[in-house]
């Protein structure tokens, strides 16, 4: 279930009165959940906009309404609204957004995939790249293709190398080597372009 204190209730009510659209309520929804990119977004709703599948709860004096397919990943979120002195501010708190790391018990691909999609990749984000994975064999060699600023880039190899396979290694036992399956040479935007000097 969702905690709303009382004091995001009387937020949301003087922000719902002051729009004077009858029937107002407030959405909720869960944004790429599952993945490091999850967050939550709150937005007024009016009855014509809702899908009608969504989660009702009363509230004082509005309703929050929260997306059918969000309910899952929102289940125990707590939204506050916190006064710190002359300021306040709107806080949500989904501890299930992001989804759980898979037990030791899933898949080696499962596993794989948890570990880029919420350590490594948010990393790679930061020079505009990313890594999907292409296949894992049984012997525990994870195959990837980059994307983006690491598409191409001069420092691909290094990454590969010195950051994901140590990283993969280190955290999904089972996984013995990394290899880049990316045609660097198309890449159209490279962080850093193949043959330059560091």
């Amino acid at each position: 279930m969702i905690n709303i204190s009382d004091t995001a209730q009387a937020h949301f009510r003087k922000l719902v009165e002051r729009e004077a659209i009858p029937g107002l309520g407030v959405r909720l929804s869960a944004m790429h959940p599952g993945t490091s990119r999850a967050d939550a977004r709150l937005e007024f709703a009016e009855p014509a906009e809702l899908a009608g599948d969504e989660w009702a709860v009363d509230c004082d004096g509005f309703t929050l309404y929260v997306a059918a397919d969000s309910v899952a990943w929102l289940d125990g979120a707590e939204i506050d609204y916190v006064y710190q002195g002359a300021s306040a501010q709107l806080t949500i708190r989904a501890p299930k957004i992001k989804g759980q790391a898979p037990a030791d018990s899933a898949s080696l691909v499962e596993r794989v995939r948890w570990v880029m999609e919420n350590e490594i990749n948010p990393q790679l984000a930061s020079h505009g790249g990313r890594a999907t994975v292409q296949e894992v064999s049984a012997e525990g060699v994870v195959l990837l293709r980059f994307g983006g600023g690491c598409h191409g880039c001069g420092m691909a190899d290094v990454t590969l190398k010195q950051g994901i396979e140590k990283t993969l290694i280190g955290r999904v036992p089972g996984v013995t080597a990394v290899r880049d399956a990316t045609d660097h040479d198309t890449g159209s935007a490279p962080y850093m372009p193949r043959g330059s000097s560091a």
